[in-house]
């Protein structure tokens, strides 16, 4: 073995040496004039036009949605204008944010959705660790379930849904106590509390593993949940530990990046809801989010471009949107990747 290892060494420095005194044109020749170099540079021209093409169709748009945010109203009737602007401006992000409300919006939708994301993190992390690690009778039929919830349209349920929040009684308790014992509390009419233009519909969907996207969550925790090794519930179950305490102070510590995976989707898919906020908030609602789409009253104008102004507007108030969700994504990135990798979950 150690003969075979001399005489390869020695070939490669023969090789080598032969190589040195080889002319520098015709070691250039043999490098880079052949097949097998010409298909790579050929592999290597087509790699980088798809790149750049799938850049293009990707990031252009995005592009010509922030470059327009920033024109004039002269700009956008000079022919001459494309991509970039010759009289930048920030009036339009000013007008949204002075007039359409934004700061506003952005307070009290960060307040729904933070409060939303972290009940349903909660409540679908305990759901989801009750499929994983518990055998009961049905647990595969309600499991099937929770899957169907990822199926049926939202909108079948939009009446129903908002008939049983307008006239809120949790298993007719109000009309069963009737009488005046309890119309200190009565909201209604009808012994039922109105919780339409509130956050109660959906904490209360958030809460009982309902809400939007829930199935979606139970499902990936689930998933988390199952790889965890038995052996260190047991070994907490041994130190006299019950289910409760086990949840809490062992299996959620090492959750903790599939629960940030969740909070994460639980709060961008209710920023910019507008399903269950236009079901619920019907009259004098809080301001939020999808509620700032619209043309300004400084900016409403009637001119030959006014058309593709007001689309230049309403493409800034989405970039607006948009903003606080990239810049949470930018820190917590590292956690989603995380999360969906241990979920389970590819495609």
């Amino acid at each position: 073995m150690t003969n075979q290892t001399k005489v390869k060494r020695e070939s490669k420095n023969r090789i080598r040496v032969e190589f040195d005194r080889t002319p520098l044109a015709e070691r250039l020749k043999g490098k880079y004039v052949s097949t097998y170099f010409l298909g790579k540079v050929v592999w290597y021209i087509f790699r980088l036009a798809l790149l750049i093409g799938v850049c293009y169709v990707i990031l252009f748009p995005f592009y010509s949605k922030i470059s327009s945010s920033f024109m004039s109203p002269e700009d956008f009737v000079d022919v001459t204008v494309r991509l970039i602007p010759k009289y930048p401006t920030l009036n339009t992000y000013t007008a949204i944010i002075t007039e359409n409300g934004y700061l506003k919006a952005l307070l009290n939708t960060f307040i729904l959705s933070g409060s939303c994301a972290l009940i349903q993190t909660f409540v679908c992390s305990l759901i989801g660790y009750g499929f994983a690690k518990f055998k009961f009778k049905f647990s595969k039929l309600l499991f099937m379930l929770v899957i169907f919830t990822m199926i049926v349209p939202h909108g079948t349920l939009q009446l129903s849904m908002f008939m049983e929040f307008r006239y809120f009684d949790i298993l007719g308790i109000m009309n069963l106590l009737g009488g005046g014992v309890v119309d200190w509390i009565r909201l209604t009419e009808n012994t039922s509390f109105n919780l339409i233009n509130t956050y109660w519909p959906l904490w209360i969907l958030s809460a009982t593993g309902l809400a939007f996207k829930n199935g979606l969550y139970i499902f990936m925790l689930r998933q988390f949940f199952t790889g965890i090794p038995d052996e260190l519930e047991e070994s907490a179950s041994v130190d006299g530990a019950g289910v409760l305490r086990t949840f809490i102070q062992i299996v959620l510590p090492n959750a903790i990046p599939m629960m940030i995976t969740v909070f994460m989707f639980s709060f961008s898919w209710q920023w910019t809801d507008n399903f269950y906020t236009d079901l619920f908030y019907t009259t004098s609602g809080p301001t939020l989010m999808p509620d700032i789409v619209g043309i300004p009253a400084s900016l409403a104008t009637n001119t030959a471009a006014s058309t593709m102004m007001n689309t230049a507007i309403t493409n800034t108030c989405g970039i607006l949107i948009l903003v606080p969700l990239i810049l949470i994504y930018i820190f917590a990135q590292k956690y989603i990747i995380q999360g969906v990798e241990r979920s389970g979950i590819t495609g």
